[in-house]
């Protein structure tokens, strides 16, 4: 199946948040934590939240004592992160492989949930990670959020239907050439066709995504498998890697 190559420009914006209202707050929490458990920060400190959606990790950040920066592509998400308290002001629209910030510009740099892996190729995934290092001062700490591409191919679902906030939505789901992609199909009241989006994300190894890092100037130094800690293996869910800016 044809993917667009922008996907990500359409499907992150009013469809998602009709469908996805109240993404889990509890576990942005968590993750914000895990960060701060394992990374050497001080509040006052300056961090920058890597595609920050809605500013669900953005708000954790901030309530623990850091000057936040988040950026995002998606103008809607964007909006919809200025309704919570404190962000209106820290929140810059842009391109993840041209970050308009100066070099070392950050004491700390979050990428939550799965924002990585989205471009056609890994050159262009590197260009991410290297404009990552940039803004990066030496010595500072980055935390990766990823998933864990053997848990998705082990628990993928080619086709599930459910209805989300009133509205029935469809969702297909495959592997295609070291990417997970996902065709979703959202019922519109009132009209015989149903509105198409799209997801699709590259599959990256542990091994694979810490070469990429390295190559980028990024130094992992642990890995994790879920927010609250826990040691990374085949069976958990998510790959987090914290590490520092060399």
């Amino acid at each position: 199946m044809n993917i667009p190559p922008d996907w990500f420009r359409d499907w992150f914006g009013e469809a998602y948040l009709e469908l996805y209202p109240h993404r889990d707050e509890n576990e942005a929490t968590e993750a914000v934590q895990l960060y701060l458990d394992r990374a050497e920060l001080k509040p006052g400190q300056r961090i920058l939240d890597l595609a920050c959606g809605a500013g669900r990790h953005l708000e954790q950040l901030r309530k623990a004592g850091f000057q936040v920066t988040g950026l995002d592509l998606s103008r809607r998400l964007l909006t919809e992160a200025t309704t919570r308290p404190g962000l209106t002001g820290t929140l810059v629209r842009g391109d993840m492989r041209r970050l308009p910030f100066p070099d070392a510009s950050f004491d700390g740099l979050a990428s939550f949930f799965t924002s990585f892996g989205y471009f056609p190729t890994p050159e262009e995934d590197l260009v991410v990670l290297t404009e990552m290092r940039r803004v990066l001062r030496s010595g500072a700490h980055f935390i990766l959020d990823y998933m864990n591409s053997s848990w998705v191919i082990d628990q993928l679902h080619p086709t599930t239907e459910e209805v989300l906030n009133g509205r029935r939505v469809k969702q297909t789901r495959w592997i295609e050439e070291g990417h997970v992609c996902k065709r979703i199909e959202i019922e519109r009241p009132g009209c015989d066709s149903s509105a198409i989006y799209h997801e699709r994300v590259r599959l990256y190894r542990p091994e694979e995504l810490e070469t990429l890092l390295q190559h980028a100037g990024l130094q992992t130094k642990s890995r994790s498998g879920s927010y609250d800690g826990a040691a990374f293996s085949k069976k958990t869910p998510r790959l987090l890697l914290l590490g520092i800016a060399e």
